[in-house]
């Protein structure tokens, strides 16, 4: 046999092994999904995180991170690669908005305008993906809901009535960052200070399109200086050393995030 020919061969052999060798890999790194639909915040399997070639750009499984959501008004649980989130909507932490007959009523702190309305008890349920993967474009976040923080209350985006500015709002928040609707819906525009006193580059919820949201600084103790029009990145942290894209709380616009990176799910 011609020496050009046996190169050809050993190549072609070579090839083959390197592509088997791909689809085994493939298949050892994709996560189970469950079958049966749990109703803990605990997942009944805890899937293998997949490691995507660019952070955030491919499916990652975030089923674990779900069990970090608790409270006496949450509950998640799991049908396939879809997370059900329910939730009353109610803070963990003491604020005036609790009403002065309430035990977690604490007055306003100094500078406060407390605004007319009051905390109450509400009935959400969000439909979420566990395999997030970023959009070819991103979207705009609606007014209302567009996340749900780990003690159960909700995100807003950074937008007052009528899509203003927070400007005359600010001065309405709690001391936890955190105020009620004119529909007396509890929720955080800002980052959420009862979450974050513990550590400020922990997880502190996920969005609609299943990406998480962490505190103003990343797991290796720095402040983001890449964040894009969202509001986040594709880095590595606590939950997901390998990365994946996540938005970051900032003290300025968007505070929580700007826009979807990914397909949003829903709430009502």
């Amino acid at each position: 046999m011609r020496p050009q020919r046996i190169a050809v061969v050993a190549l072609a052999l070579a090839a083959a092994v390197v592509t088997a060798c791909n689809k085994a890999a493939v298949s050892s790194t994709s996560p189970t999904s469950p079958t049966a639909t749990t109703t803990t915040t605990t997942p009944s399997t805890t899937p293998t995180t997949t490691t995507p070639t660019t952070p955030g750009t491919s499916a990652v499984s975030t089923q674990t991170m779900f069990s970090k959501f608790s409270g006496a008004g949450v509950s998640v649980s799991f049908d396939g690669t879809t997370a059900t989130i329910r939730t009353s909507d109610t803070p963990d932490h003491k604020s005036p908005y609790w009403g002065t007959s309430s035990p977690n009523y604490e007055a306003p702190h100094s500078g406060m305008q407390v605004n007319p309305h009051w905390i109450a008890t509400q009935n959400l349920t969000f439909t979420i993906t566990t395999a997030p993967t970023t959009a070819a474009s991103t979207s705009d976040t609606p007014m209302g809901p567009i996340g749900i923080s780990v003690n159960g209350v909700v995100f807003f985006n950074q937008y007052a009535a009528g899509r203003q500015p927070l400007t005359s709002e600010i001065v309405s928040f709690d001391r936890y960052n955190g105020h009620p609707s004119p529909s007396n819906q509890y929720h955080y525009h800002f980052e959420p200070l009862s979450i974050t006193a513990s550590s400020r580059s922990r997880l502190i919820g996920v969005l609609l399109d299943g990406f998480p949201v962490y505190g103003p600084i990343d797991s290796d103790g720095s402040s983001p200086t890449n964040l894009d029009s969202c509001n986040g990145h594709a880095a590595a942290t606590a939950d997901f050393p390998s990365g994946i894209y996540h938005y970051h709380t900032t003290t300025g616009v968007p505070y929580i995030s700007g826009c979807f990176k990914g397909a949003s799910g829903t709430v009502r």
